[in-house]
């Protein structure tokens, strides 16, 4: 069996998660139409499930519990793409919320944002960490986790964003996507694998140089796969 870990860090056995139980779970459109902040916080704990669209089988699913968020506000917050304006870059977050804001940065990273409503806001919720539980194997096989020397543990698949983007295979081709599928889906995250209660802390935003000041970044405390405490 795979291990998988509750926010306070501690294997558990148990399977993975199954890809129809969490496709049941599929959040409605409403659920991006509320405010950026509290959507962000609202997507602790859910399931960001990823379909690629050469898969052959849906073994080839990977999925994992959304544990960091950081919310962006639009064209008022500096930190954020939308502040010079609209561009092609950045066009989908002045769209419909719901959908998928997936660009490349630093040269070697992509990065997936949810935009959020309503629509011509331009604000979008970046998915910062998740704690994997489909797909394991797949995750560890496109993060090389065997050649990361010195950094032991499945925590290193997905504790940063460009870091699960890598792990889940998200790259720009999914950018304007659907968070209802067919390939990137939000989802509830199944009852056996729900993380217990935990407390979400509030704190702000970190890898930018202005808006830094707001406390728009939100994690589960303790979690083993949080980006940085």
């Amino acid at each position: 069996m795979e291990p998988r870990f509750t926010p306070l860090s501690e294997p558990t056995g148990g399977k993975e998660a199954s890809l129809p139980e969490i496709l049941s779970g599929t959040l409605p459109p409403a659920f991006y139409e509320q405010q950026t902040l509290e959507v962000a916080r609202q997507m602790l704990g859910k399931t960001l499930l990823v379909v690629p669209e050469d898969a052959e089988t849906a073994d080839e699913a990977t999925a994992g519990i959304i544990v960091e968020t950081e919310g962006y506000l639009g064209p008022d917050d500096p930190a954020s793409h939308a502040f010079g304006g609209r561009t092609r870059r950045n066009d989908i977050m002045w769209g419909a919320p719901g959908f998928a804001y997936v660009y490349f940065t630093y040269g070697n990273h992509w990065m997936v944002n949810v935009v959020t409503g309503p629509e011509g806001l331009a604000a979008a919720v970046l998915v910062r960490a998740v704690q994997p539980i489909l797909g394991l194997e797949t995750m560890r096989e496109r993060r090389g986790l065997h050649r990361l020397k010195g950094k032991k543990g499945d925590q290193q698949l997905t504790n940063g964003p460009g870091k699960l983007c890598q792990a889940l295979g998200i790259t720009g081709a999914f950018n304007g996507q659907a968070l209802a599928g067919p390939r990137l889906y939000l989802a509830e995250t199944p009852p056996a694998h729900r993380l217990p209660h935990f407390q979400t802390i509030e704190t702000t935003r970190i890898g930018i140089t202005r808006g830094v000041e707001f406390p728009w970044r939100f994690y589960v405390k303790n979690n083993a796969f949080v980006s940085r405490v």
